[in-house]
């Protein structure tokens, strides 16, 4: 169960971010709106929020789950893929100096972003993509392991992040769609099938019993229900501009 969840507010460059899509340009205040729902929506899950103000020297700042990966025993300080977010991690630095005692840092050459960790238990499955290098993959795993936990890496195929395609709902059930509904290294979960249409949707978050899932999404929405789950739509839409979604937006331990 979390008990707390961090956050960054969104800033004015967020117009700036990085992005692959052609869904226009996020709108700052319809983002600020949203960000603060979603805030509500960890509230209503029992979670203590702690929210940074924006940083807008750094436009993807607001996707602060990729410059640290939070575990029961210790935190990981990442190292991303993407250079012109790594200033994003000294802040961070701090903050999480408040919560833990056992903080590691990823070392070049090694590169990682969290947005790529999914935790399954006491075992994390680790994307290599084009944010995350094997060398990033091994310090993390070698962090992991000193604290008694694991990890395997899984290469990627289409997807910026794993969990833009692959969401842990707890209770062996995992939320997938495209590459990863064969993939071997997923064959002992019970898969809910994501409808291609929906792809998006596959980036929910579990947390504390409910699961958070992007508005407008309703086949996806309807079969996390079907598996047992109470469900809170948020909408994300102006993150989705930049790639983002659910996960990306908090920090949960």
């Amino acid at each position: 169960m979390f008990t707390k969840a961090i956050l960054r507010k969104p800033g004015r460059s967020l117009v700036k971010g990085l992005r692959s899509s052609d869904l226009g340009t996020p709108d700052h205040s319809l983002a600020l709106r949203q960000h603060a729902s979603y805030v509500e929506a960890l509230w209503q899950c029992g979670l203590e929020t702690i929210v940074l103000e924006a940083d807008e020297d750094y436009p993807d700042s607001v996707f602060i789950e990729d410059v640290a990966l939070l575990t029961p025993c210790c935190a990981v300080i990442t190292r991303p893929g993407a250079e012109s977010r790594r200033g994003e991690i000294y802040e961070m630095k701090k903050v999480l100096g408040e919560h833990y005692e056992q903080i590691y840092e990823i070392e070049k050459p090694g590169t990682i972003e969290a947005g790529d960790i999914m935790m399954v238990g006491k075992h994390f499955f680790i994307g290599i993509s084009e944010r995350t290098n094997i060398e990033g993959a091994r310090q993390m795993i070698s962090f992991l392991e000193s604290n008694g936990m694991a990890g395997s890496t899984i290469d990627l195929e289409k997807v910026l992040h794993l969990k833009t395609g692959v969401a842990y709902l707890e209770n062996n059930n995992l939320l997938a769609c495209s590459e990863f509904l064969k993939r071997k290294e997923f064959s002992s979960f019970n898969i809910i099938d994501v409808d291609p249409a929906e792809s998006y949707a596959a980036n929910c978050i579990w947390v504390n019993d409910n699961v958070l899932v992007p508005s407008g999404y309703p086949i996806t929405r309807q079969r996390i229900k079907d598996a047992g789950y109470k469900t809170i739509e948020v909408d994300v839409s102006e993150f989705r501009k930049l790639d983002g979604g659910l996960s990306c937006l908090s920090l949960r331990f």
